[in-house]
C-alpha cells in the first residue's frame, strides 16, 4: 500500500464497523480517536435467507476493506454488531430471527478469513450502549443502564466500560419483565410483557385497537400533546409500564444513569418528564437514577462496533489508552 502523502501511519490507521439490522446495514471506517472517515448504508435484505444476508455482511466488510486502502489507509480490524442470540466470547451468532434466521454462524471466524483481520462481534442493543456509556449521554458515568425502545425493548448495562452479558449472553431483555399479568400477549409467547404495552408498536397498536384508525408511536404522541384523550391515556400507560420496569431495574443493578434511546426516545421530554415522575413516586428507598435521552441516534451502533474492533486492533504504534474503550484493559 502507498504511503499516505502528509500523514503519519498513526493518522492512516482505522477500524471497519459494521451494524447490522433487520432492514439496513450501516457502517463505517472510524478512526482510533473515534472519528467517522467514511459511512455507508446497505439492504440487510433479510428475505433472501441467513446464507444470503451473511454473504452480504462479509461482502460490506471486504468493500470497506477495499474502500480504506484505496483511500490510502490501514485497515486493523473489524467490529459487527448483530440483533439476536450473540455468543460474543466465540464470535458465534447462536440464533438470529430478523436477519434470515441465523443459527449458529461462526461470523467472527468468517469474516477474519475474509479480510484477514482481527474481528469482534457483539449484540446490537449491548454493543449501541456501549457507545451510549463511552461516547453519548453517558460518558463520565460509570454505572448506565441503556434502554431502547423501539419495535422492541431491550436494555444493556454497562458497568465501567463494561457491557454485562449475562451467563448465557441474554441479559438485558427487560422489554419480557412482565409488568401487567394476563396483558396483551407478547411476541414471546407471554402476557403482560413490558414490549407488548410500551415499545414504539405496541404504542401504535393500543391506540388504532381503540380508534379504529392505524397510527404510530409518534402520531400517538403528536395526538396526546393536542389533546386527544384517548392517545393522552395510551400514553400515560406506556409511562406507567415503563415506570414499574424500571422500579424492577433499579432494584436489580442500581444504575446511576438510565438513558432511553430508540423511536420513542422521539418523544424527548414528552415522555421523560412524566416517567422521571412515575418512578420518583415509586422509588421507595431506591435511589433514583438520572433519565435522560440517548445523544447518538442510529448511529450508536456503528459506533459501537467500531469500539469493539478498536478492542482487538493490532496497532502498529503505542496507543493511548484514553483513546479506546475500557474494554481494552480485560483483554
Amino acid at each position: 500500500m502507498p504511503e499516505p502523502i502528509g500523514r503519519t501511519d498513526v493518522e492512516a490507521q482505522v477500524v471497519i464497523a459494521v451494524d447490522v439490522g433487520g432492514t439496513g446495514i450501516k457502517c463505517a471506517l472510524v478512526t482510533p480517536d473515534h472519528q467517522v472517515v467514511h459511512s455507508e448504508r446497505h439492504t440487510t435484505g433479510a428475505e433472501r435467507g441467513a446464507d444470503a444476508v451473511v454473504e452480504t455482511i462479509l461482502s460490506v466488510v471486504e468493500g470497506l476493506a477495499a474502500k480504506a486502502v484505496a483511500d490510502d489507509l490501514v485497515p486493523v480490524a473489524v467490529g459487527i454488531c448483530i440483533p439476536g442470540v450473540v455468543d460474543e466470547a466465540e464470535g458465534v451468532i447462536r440464533y438470529a430471527a430478523n436477519t434470515g434466521g441465523m443459527r449458529n454462524v461462526p461470523l467472527r471466524d468468517l469474516a477474519t478469513a475474509r479480510v484477514g483481520l482481527p474481528v469482534r462481534v457483539g449484540h446490537d442493543v449491548r454493543t449501541g450502549g456501549l457507545a451510549e456509556a463511552t461516547l453519548g449521554a453517558g460518558a463520565g458515568y460509570d454505572q448506565v443502564l441503556f434502554i431502547p425502545i423501539g419495535t422492541g425493548i431491550a436494555a444493556a448495562h454497562i458497568v465501567g466500560g463494561k457491557v454485562l452479558a449475562g451467563g448465557h449472553w441474554g441479559a438485558g431483555e427487560i422489554g419480557h419483565i412482565i409488568v401487567r399479568p394476563g396483558g396483551p400477549v407478547c411476541g414471546c409467547g407471554q402476557r403482560g410483557c413490558l414490549e407488548a404495552i410500551a415499545s414504539a408498536s405496541a404504542v401504535g397498536r393500543r391506540y388504532s385497537e381503540r380508534v379504529g384508525v392505524t397510527a404510530s408511536a409518534r402520531e400517538v404522541a403528536s395526538q396526546a400533546a393536542a389533546g386527544d384523550p384517548v392517545a393522552a391515556e395510551v400514553w400515560a400507560e406506556t409511562v406507567d409500564a415503563l415506570a414499574d420496569a424500571l422500579l424492577t431495574a433499579q432494584a436489580l443493578y442500581d444504575p446511576s444513569q438510565v438513558i432511553i434511546g430508540g423511536g420513542l426516545a422521539e418523544a424527548g421530554e414528552q415522555l421523560l418528564t412524566p416517567l422521571r415522575q412515575a418512578l420518583r413516586d415509586r422509588i421507595a428507598f431506591f435511589t433514583e437514577p438520572e433519565i435522560v435521552r440517548a445523544r447518538l441516534g442510529d448511529e450508536a451502533g456503528c459506533l459501537g462496533a467500531a469500539l469493539l474492533a478498536l478492542t482487538v486492533a493490532e496497532f502498529d504504534h503505542p496507543t493511548d489508552p484514553a483513546v479506546l474503550t475500557p474494554l481494552e484493559a480485560e483483554l
